[in-house]
């Protein structure tokens, strides 16, 4: 695949979407790498005991998917440069997660070449459930 360059890019433009498959086995990784063992990411009971309809994403495994949405489009000589998100929705392993993102600006800013893009994540019915922000910075071809 050909890097991203900033010339390539225009306001409007849509990031291409990486779907995400979460399973509860990825949850219990997650725990053991983040060292955030709250049972409502990988026990059921516990979850439902706790008012939730089983299992839920922790919400900066999904700020790391929304991270690799915007890391594979910009290739290896791109940098993220900001990345922020908000949780305002519960996801579930065993359903697909669609991370999307559309271009808001371009300009260059002390002779770096920057793109902002509003990003988000939608459940399976569509409800965006973590939405965010992203700059990042590309190679030109000036």
């Amino acid at each position: 695949m050909a890097q991203l360059q900033w010339q390539d890019v225009e306001e409007g433009m849509e990031v291409p979407t990486l779907v995400k498959n979460p399973t509860t086995r990825q949850l219990v990784r997650y725990a053991g790498a983040s060292g955030d063992f709250y049972e409502i990411h990988y026990d059921k009971d516990f979850a439902i005991g706790n008012d939730l309809p089983g299992p839920i994403l922790h919400g900066a495994l999904k700020n790391a998917f929304l991270g690799q949405l915007m890391t594979d489009w910009i290739g290896e000589e791109g940098t993220l440069r900001l990345l922020s998100c908000q949780y305002r929705g519960m996801d579930q392993p065993g359903k697909p997660l669609y991370c999307k993102g559309r271009v808001t600006s371009k300009y260059v800013e002390e002779g770096r070449h920057l793109v902002d893009c509003e990003i988000w994540i939608e459940d399976s019915e569509g409800k965006t459930t973590t939405p965010g922000r992203a700059t990042v910075e590309l190679p030109s071809r000036e």
